[in-house]
């Protein structure tokens, strides 16, 4: 089971092309500081943007740089299922420990091309498989029946990042799915609640630019200390939230620029911040402590 502060890798970039030197010092960093694992090219890494040799080479590097210190599950997730399934051999081959697959967006599946999407990648690989679902961008939402039949399926499916933005699902999937359910959240803000009601851990993107705080957030709720997991919570709140005043990862690119890990660079369409949002996270991070 895959626990704690897991980082949506961010991809850095220089003058267009990936940074892997930025990538690799990032990595390193994060290990130092207390990470429990790492998920390159998924949303947070660009992956849209990234040509098929691009996103091998992150997948591949960050197995390479991580050396099984911590867990490195590979993002695999199409809206086409042989792309997808191509991903997750590639994974496989490289080593990850996992891949994370997303709920195919655009073309908009019934349950039971959910089902049969998410049983192809599965049947072709043997590491176990991450569904990711997350309906503000796929549209589509997993439904908990679909999990259930999927597990009953597909031993190697093992469990979700949720996304939904819905505490309550955590114990309605705890319930059709068993503890043994692997449930982790998409959302920081909300991280230390989904482990409340009993989550796994958090896939994040403010573990990139605060991983030894984020860390100590959910090693804390894990454990059951919740005051000292608030405390800290109330540190990164502000942060958390100002990341995503515009579209991600262009707060996260900007203060891991700050901190001196990467550029800002990214990819059209996304761009970078304006003026006013770089100044509010400013602000956040002095709130932090991370300034």
């Amino acid at each position: 089971m895959f626990k704690g502060a897991i980082s949506a890798l961010i991809t850095p970039f220089n003058n267009g092309e990936i940074d892997e030197k930025s990538l690799a010092k990032i990595i390193e960093w994060q290990i130092g500081e207390g990470i429990n694992g790492f998920v390159p090219v998924g949303t947070t890494g660009e992956s849209p943007t990234l040509s098929h040799e691009e996103h091998g080479r992150v997948v591949k590097l960050s197995i390479d740089v991580t050396k099984g210190r911590v867990p490195v599950i590979a993002g695999a997730g199409s809206n086409s299922t042989s792309e997808a399934v191509e991903m997750a051999k590639f994974a496989q081959e490289a080593g990850a420990n996992g891949v994370l697959c997303v709920s195919p967006y655009y073309n908009k599946p019934s349950q039971e091309g959910l089902f049969q999407h998410f049983s192809a990648i599965a049947n072709a690989i043997s590491i176990p498989l991450i569904l990711y679902n997350i309906p503000p961008r796929s549209i589509v939402d997993i439904s908990i029946e679909t999990m259930a039949r999927l597990k009953t399926t597909c031993p190697n499916i093992i469990g979700v990042k949720d996304a939904t933005g819905d505490l309550g699902r955590v114990s309605l999937q705890r319930i059709a799915l068993g503890e043994g359910f692997n449930q982790l959240s998409g959302e920081d803000i909300t991280a230390l609640a989904y482990n409340a009601n009993g989550g796994h851990g958090c896939i994040s993107v403010i573990s990139n630019i605060a991983p030894k705080l984020f860390s100590q957030l959910q090693a804390a709720s894990l454990s059951g200390d919740f005051k000292a997991a608030l405390e800290i919570q109330d540190k990164l709140t502000p942060l958390m939230q100002t990341l995503f005043v515009e579209p991600s990862p262009a707060g996260v690119k900007y203060v891991a620029s700050k901190l001196g890990l990467c550029s800002a660079e990214l990819r059209l369409p996304m761009v970078q911040l304006t003026k006013p949002t770089e100044k509010l996270l400013d602000a956040a991070m002095e709130h932090a402590g991370i300034a």
